[in-house]
């Protein structure tokens, strides 16, 4: 069971699309005079905090050839966890036809739910900087915003992720002399909710089922009573027509069982 290779992307694409959420914000400066005499757009990257904000102390003063800037925003992973409250049923599966294979059924087991949180920085140097970036992102959580990803595109699966904002803080970085830089920053915690999806399995469409049914148990070397056959209505119907089914009643009493290996009753 353990170690057969598969890989959905799935917690990849959680990552990027909490992201992408964040990476059009942008920002305007204004003059005394209400003048709009800057817009800019908030750069975003993916990174610890403490990174940051160790790049800012080592280059106060901007004089290396590649510095941060501010405003910026960060996002970083904090926890992954099993969700019991939203665990699905173990025995049901998904199933759908193998692309133009009709003859073909691929089946795939009801995902496990996992949370996944998030921290998001909002890195600012003037207030005004941060309070805008942090007003264009709290009217969407009431307190969670739903996102649909394409969470198994080999089977078809959508799903709605609710990604909700738990809390927010606040920090101003400024703490030693005048030449240090100064940093105000909003933390924002977030906790997304999706699913995890075992590996996909193949098998062929069944288009026969037969029953020998018999009066006593095997022990007993009963004869054969009865024999139930179900087959599909036309019999040339695919996995994905609709159709109905024809069934098959057929009595017996000389003895003889089928032979799985060769098809034959000997």
């Amino acid at each position: 069971m353990l170690g057969t290779q598969f890989y959905h992307e799935t917690i990849r694409k959680i990552v990027v699309s909490f992201g992408t959420m964040f990476n059009n914000i942008a920002l305007v400066r204004k003059d005394n005079s209400g003048t709009v005499i800057q817009h800019m757009k908030v750069p975003l990257a993916y990174g610890p905090r403490e990174k940051f904000l160790v790049r800012l102390r080592e280059d106060a003063d901007l004089t290396k050839q590649v510095a941060i800037t501010l405003p910026r925003i960060g996002f970083e992973i904090k926890n992954l966890s099993y969700d019991p409250t939203r665990k699905l049923s173990r025995v049901q599966k998904f199933k759908k036809v193998k692309g133009a294979n009709t003859k073909q059924l691929d089946t795939q087991y009801m995902p496990v739910p996992y949370n996944l949180e998030f921290e998001l920085y909002i890195m600012a140097k003037q207030s005004d900087d941060a309070l805008q970036i942090v007003e264009q992102i709290l009217p969407y959580f009431q307190p969670d915003y739903t996102l649909t990803i394409n969470d198994m595109s080999d089977m078809g699966i959508k799903k709605d992720v609710p990604i909700i904002l738990n809390s927010i803080s606040y920090e101003d970085s400024y703490d030693g002399d005048f030449t240090s830089r100064r940093a105000l920053i909003y933390t924002m915690s977030f906790t997304t909710k999706f699913y995890l999806y075992g590996p996909v399995t193949s098998s062929k469409v069944i288009k026969t089922v037969q029953v020998d049914q018999y009066l006593d148990t095997p022990d007993k070397s009963p004869k054969r009573e009865q024999r139930y056959t179900v087959t599909p209505s036309p019999a040339s119907a695919e996995a994905d027509d609709d159709f109905g089914f024809n069934e098959t009643t057929s009595f017996y009493q000389d003895a003889k069982d089928y032979n799985l290996v060769t098809g034959e009753d000997e």
